[in-house]
C-alpha cells in the first residue's frame, strides 16, 4: 500500500457531530444546514460601535509602509476601521447564515469590550455572483475597509477584482475553491479556510485505507466541483487507485440518469460523490440502479455532508446513508483555540458550527493587522495580514494578541481554526479535517482527524 499522506490527529469516541439538515445550495461551499436567521432579515451590528481610531501598536512589524497608496483604499485612513461582510442572507445559501455570521458578530463585542473599535456592516450576496456583485458596490460605496466573504468561492471570483481593485482587504472563511490559490488579486485576497486540493488528499487517502482499487469520480461541474474532483482523481492515481470514471454534471440538474449509467458501466468498487444538495437525487437514483451505499462504498465531503439529510434520501429509511464515508474540513480542530467552541454557543446557542471558526479568524486577524499597522487604511495594513499568522510570540484570543501589539511585540496569532501560518498566496499552508461515517440513523459520525500539510 502507498504511503499515505496524512496522519491522524485524534480519534473521537462515537460521539454524534453536526446532522446536516435539508438546505439547498448552488454554490462552491459546503457548511452545514440548520435552524438559521430568517432570509434576507437585517443584518446585525455591533453594539455602538463609533467611528473612532482604531488601536495601534506604536510600530509596524514586518510590512511595508506604502502610506498613500491607493485610489480608493476603503475608509483611506479616514479614523474608523469599518469592516463589511458579504454572505447568503437569501439564496441557496441562506440555511447556513448564522455559521458564518454570528461568529463574525461575536468576535466584533469581544474586540469591542476589550477596547478595541471596529464597526461592522452587512450585504446579501444572495448565493449568486450577480446579486453578490451588487452587493459590493454598496459595501464599497460604504468605504469598508476590509470584507468578509464571500460564502462561495464562484461568488468571490465574481466580486474580487472590484474589492481588491479598490485596495480593500477580502478574507474568507469558506472559499475553498483551490483556483484561488494563484488568482492575481495584488495581495489584498486572503482565507482562512484551506484549499480543497488539501482536502482531496485526505479523502484520496481514506479511500486508499479502506482498500478501495477502481474508482469513480462524479462530481459538479462547477469552481467547487470540477476543482475538487479533479485534484482527488491525481490525488487517488498518485496513491495507486484506478480512476474508472471522472462524471461531470450540470449543478441545475433534476435527472441523473446519464451519470449514474456511466457509474455502473464502468464496474467500479467506490464511488466519491462531490454534491451539494442535489447530492440526494443523485443518491436516489444510485441507490435504484444497484450503486448505493448498501452496494458500493460510497465517499462525500463537506459539501454532501452540510447539505444532505438522510430523509432526504429516503424518509423512510434513516439507515439509508450508513456506511458512507467522507471528508470535511474540522469544525472544532484539535490544534484551535479551545474555548471558541463554548463562547459561540453561549453567544448563539444552538449555531451549527461548520466554517464558523474560519469566519472568525478572518476578523481576528482582520483588525489586528490594522492594530501592527497603525492605521484603518487597509493599502497600508494589507502589509500585515500573514504576518500575523506567523513568527513572534504566540498568542491565540484578541485581548491577548492586542496588549502585545501595544507593547511592540511581534505576534503569531493562533486562531481558533488553528495554527494559519498563511503561505505567500495569503492562505493556511495545511488543513485539519473530519473523517467521518455515517451511522445506522442518519448521522455522520466523526472518528477521526486528519492533518494535510502542502507540500
Amino acid at each position: 500500500m502507498p504511503t499515505l499522506r496524512w496522519r491522524v490527529l485524534a480519534i473521537i469516541t462515537a460521539a454524534a457531530v453536526l446532522v446536516a439538515a435539508c438546505g439547498d445550495s448552488d454554490d462552491d461551499e459546503g457548511d452545514v444546514s440548520a435552524d438559521t436567521t430568517e432570509a434576507g432579515a437585517e443584518t446585525t451590528a455591533a453594539p455602538e460601535t463609533s467611528a473612532a481610531e482604531t488601536t495601534a501598536a506604536p510600530e509596524t512589524t514586518g510590512g511595508t509602509d506604502t502610506t498613500g497608496g491607493a485610489a480608493g483604499g476603503g475608509g483611506a485612513g479616514d479614523g474608523e476601521l469599518k469592516i463589511g461582510y458579504l454572505l447568503p442572507q437569501t439564496g441557496a445559501l441562506s440555511a447556513i447564515i448564522d455559521a458564518l455570521l454570528k461568529p463574525i458578530e461575536m468576535g466584533v463585542e469581544e474586540i469591542n469590550a476589550a477596547g478595541g473599535q471596529v464597526s461592522l456592516t452587512g450585504a446579501d450576496d444572495g448565493t449568486d455572483p450577480a446579486v453578490g456583485s451588487t452587493a459590493v458596490d454598496g459595501l464599497l460605496a460604504d468605504n469598508v475597509d476590509g470584507i468578509i466573504g464571500a460564502a462561495a468561492s464562484s461568488v468571490t471570483l465574481a466580486v474580487i477584482d472590484k474589492v481588491t481593485g479598490s485596495q480593500v482587504v477580502q478574507c474568507s472563511g469558506s472559499n475553498t475553491g483551490s483556483s484561488l490559490t494563484t488568482y492575481p488579486d495584488d495581495g489584498f485576497y486572503f482565507r482562512t479556510a484551506p484549499p480543497d486540493n488539501l482536502q482531496s488528499l485526505a479523502l484520496a487517502d481514506v479511500m486508499t485505507e479502506d482498500g478501495a482499487t477502481n474508482i469513480a469520480v462524479v462530481h459538479r461541474n462547477d469552481e467547487y466541483g470540477a476543482g475538487f474532483g479533479e485534484e482527488l482523481a491525481a490525488a487517488a492515481e498518485a496513491n495507486g487507485l484506478t480512476v474508472a470514471a471522472m462524471i461531470g454534471y450540470d449543478p441545475d440538474a433534476t435527472s441523473f440518469d446519464a451519470e449514474i449509467t456511466q457509474i455502473v458501466d464502468a464496474g467500479v468498487d467506490a464511488v466519491a460523490a462531490i454534491t451539494f444538495a442535489e447530492g440526494a437525487a443523485l443518491m436516489q437514483g444510485m441507490i435504484e440502479a444497484g450503486v448505493g451505499p448498501a452496494d458500493v462504498q460510497i465517499y462525500v465531503a463537506d459539501g454532501f455532508k452540510d447539505n444532505v439529510s438522510a430523509d432526504a434520501v429516503d424518509p423512510n429509511n434513516l439507515a439509508v446513508l450508513e456506511g458512507v464515508r467522507g471528508t470535511a474540513p474540522s469544525s472544532a480542530p484539535p490544534n484551535g483555540e479551545a474555548t471558541f467552541g463554548e463562547r459561540l454557543e453561549a453567544f448563539a446557542p444552538g449555531t451549527p458550527t461548520i466554517f464558523s471558526a474560519h469566519k472568525y479568524d478572518c476578523l481576528i486577524v482582520m483588525v489586528l493587522a490594522s492594530e501592527i499597522a497603525g492605521t484603518d487604511d487597509a493599502s497600508v495594513w494589507v502589509a500585515e495580514m500573514s504576518g500575523v499568522t506567523q513568527g513572534g510570540t504566540k498568542c491565540s484570543r484578541y485581548e491577548e494578541c492586542s496588549a502585545l501589539v501595544a507593547e511592540g511585540e511581534d505576534i503569531d496569532y493562533d486562531g481558533a481554526s488553528g495554527p494559519l501560518e498563511f503561505i505567500e498566496a495569503g492562505e493556511p499552508g495545511a488543513g485539519v479535517y473530519d473523517v467521518f461515517e455515517y451511522d445506522a440513523e442518519g448521522t455522520p459520525v466523526t472518528e477521526s482527524q486528519a492533518e494535510v500539510v502542502d507540500s
